[in-house]
């Protein structure tokens, strides 16, 4: 990563939404350091300024996306004991989804400097799979603990099943199909958390 680089949130923000909006209306290969810039309505360096290059760039809107789905996935905690067991992590799972865009997707995994950025910032610990698997967990067991999860339900077990296919289907999904990735991970949660449940009185 960029040893420049200083975090200016606003202006982060401001440069990862226009490229999303590049991306989504012209797509992938309009993606330039100046096309982020206009569609950002600042000066054509900026970009340049805080980022190394446009492969760094693309790196960290994709590791900030995944960071926002982590933040999302604690919200589990203050959902224990609501709804259903199985309602609960309805809006969680799909929000890796919702943060990235496909072709924003595709952008990191097609770049191949992007590529080794996003990795190099994953194993710098950024939060990104594994602190939701880990949201997942929590939030399961603490629904085990008060009775509404089977005692010998595997609660790592079914948050590593959840997390693993939010992953398969971000990086497999079709750009146009997203509810049908919605409707498949509802699914699952139903299938999976309500076959643990208790059993009835």
């Amino acid at each position: 990563m960029s040893p420049r680089r200083v975090a200016i949130p606003d202006l982060w923000e401001r440069l990862f939404a226009a490229a999303e909006r590049v991306v989504a209306r012209d797509g992938a290969g309009a993606l330039t350091s100046r096309a982020i810039t206009v569609e950002a309505d600042c000066g054509k360096g900026v970009l340049h300024t805080h980022f190394a290059s446009l492969d760094d760039f693309v790196a960290e809107l994709v590791l900030d996306r995944f960071a926002r789905s982590a933040r999302q996935a604690e919200a589990l905690k203050a959902k224990v004991g609501q709804a259903t067991v199985a309602e609960n992590p309805q809006e969680v799972v799909p929000a890796p989804m919702d943060a990235l865009p496909p072709a924003v997707v595709g952008l990191a995994m097609t770049r191949p400097a992007a590529a080794l950025h996003t990795r190099e910032g994953l194993q710098a610990g950024a939060p990104v799979f594994a602190a939701i698997q880990h949201a997942f967990t929590f939030y399961l067991q603490a629904e085990q603990r008060g009775g509404r999860l089977a005692a010998g339900a595997e609660a790592a077990t079914i948050a590593l099943a959840l997390v693993g296919t939010t992953h398969h289907l971000l990086m497999t999904r079709d750009p146009g199909r997203g509810e049908d990735t919605k409707l498949t991970t509802g699914r699952l949660l139903a299938v999976v958390l309500r076959s643990a449940e208790p059993p009835a009185t």
